[in-house]
């Protein structure tokens, strides 16, 4: 890697095919149809962008087939996620955090500095973490990173093999016929050119038991949320199939693709009202139980005193 980690970002790379472009400039143009010409040249001008050998590139460099070129990606207009990321638990393996609503677990499209794992990275001055598992940007709640990568495939593992005990809490406003508590199965797959996910006919893949922990104002409940399988948002998808969606949830039930576009700006008032409240294993390494719980509350259980 010709680049070393920066700020706890480490370098992106993009793979160049045989193709018919004679300037690296026109390749990259063609590669990223969202960046202007004037905003790549002005990267190849500065320097930003290099080959395996380290070597700045030129906007009228040759387009090397079969080659890599690296770059620190950049995110000039990310809106800055004005919340905390304590740490609840650390040691020469794990750590532990507490990620409050909004923060994406690692970089992704217009999330890059303002994400659990680069903010990590960058104030503990770990650059070997990585996260074992990941939280929606919408949940809040404990997010577990493996800090030695020897041991990160022994802990993704437990995730795989459904070994992880995870519990969840949400505030939603109950249908009339809600029984608690309930397991609810379903099918669940993702939405054809959506990042959404929807229930269709055939053999369960998802499971959540749900049980009630109080009622509250309003008509409003607070539930716990054990998920037994772990499908890209099951539980916003479960709770929605129910009646119930999570109080705040901009996209379950799914809405049409142009109204989703307009609520994807953040409304930092108003975050999901779920929270990922422990999570529980058995050490793989040394063999003894980990529990490691959320100090954060939902703001619809302490409306008083506001989200935490």
């Amino acid at each position: 890697m010709p680049l070393p980690e920066r700020d706890g970002i480490p370098p992106s790379r993009v793979y160049v095919p045989p193709g018919p472009w004679e300037s690296l400039l026109d390749f990259l143009v063609e590669r990223f149809p969202r960046l202007t010409r004037d905003f790549l040249e002005g990267r190849l001008l500065a320097g930003d962008i290099v080959d395996d050998d380290g070597q700045p590139q030129r906007p009228d460099s040759p387009c090397r087939p079969r080659s890599w070129l690296w770059y620190y990606r950049e995110v000039p207009d990310e809106v800055p996620v004005p919340f905390d990321l304590p740490v609840l638990y650390q040691d020469e393996r794990l750590v532990v955090a507490d990620k409050p609503h909004f923060m994406a677990t690692t970089p992704s499209g217009p999330y890059l500095r303002h994400t659990a794992l680069v903010r990590l990275r960058s104030t503990l001055g770990l650059t070997t973490l990585s996260p074992i598992h990941r939280l929606d940007r919408e949940t809040a709640g404990v997010l577990v990173f493996c800090a030695d990568p020897r041991y990160r495939g022994r802990y993704q593992a437990l995730f795989q093999a459904r070994e992880v005990g995870k519990e969840y809490e949400a505030v939603v406003k109950p249908s009339a016929d809600a029984q608690f508590p309930l397991v609810y199965q379903s099918r669940l797959e993702e939405m054809e050119g959506r990042f959404l996910m929807h229930e269709v006919q055939g053999e369960p893949n998802s499971e959540t038991r749900i049980e009630l922990l109080q009622h509250l104002d309003d008509g409003l409940a607070q539930l716990r949320l054990l998920p037994l399988t772990g499908r890209k948002h099951q539980l916003r998808a479960h709770l929605s199939a129910l009646g119930m969606p999570i109080l705040n949830d901009g996209f379950y039930p799914p809405v049409p693709l142009e109204e989703a576009e307009l609520r994807a700006h953040d409304d930092f008032s108003r975050p999901l009202q779920l929270l990922a409240r422990a999570i529980e294993f058995r050490d793989p390494v040394d063999g003894r139980m980990r529990r490691f719980e959320s100090e954060r509350s939902l703001c619809m259980v302490t409306a008083a005193e506001g989200c935490t």
